[in-house]
């Protein structure tokens, strides 16, 4: 599974790439703005993107309305500390599968992926 990490902070960054299940992804890209994420994603090279909706240039909110209305092929989990009902109900109309909120655990990413069957139990 190809993976994309979009946060403006390398600090999160490394932070869900170290959270992620080692079986999950091979190839893994990070970007920094919504704008590098959809580069990335219309290349398709982003099977799965794991996305923070506050940064510079563009904002999760903005990239996500882009995947929707470019149809562009990628599941979205939004991770963020934003954490208020009315973000996570937009995240959601926008396409978003679900909201994690930071910081993010191993075990939090393992409980997401597994409730939409991206990873079977075997792989836990």
């Amino acid at each position: 599974m190809k993976i994309l990490i979009c946060d403006d902070s390398s600090f999160a960054r490394k932070q869900v790439l170290r959270a992620l299940p080692p079986q999950l992804g091979q190839e893994i890209q990070q970007a920094q703005h919504g704008e590098e994420a959809l580069t990335i994603i219309r290349r398709n090279e982003a099977d799965l993107t794991f996305l923070d909706l506050t940064m510079p240039v563009m904002d999760g909110y903005t990239t996500l309305e882009h995947i929707q209305s470019e149809n562009l092929n990628t599941l979205v989990i939004v991770i963020s500390a934003d954490i208020q009902p009315e973000a996570q109900q937009r995240v959601q109309k926008l396409g978003a599968m679900d909201f994690i909120k930071k910081p993010v655990t191993q075990d939090k990413i393992i409980e997401v992926l597994s409730k939409f069957g991206l990873l079977t139990q075997e792989e836990t």
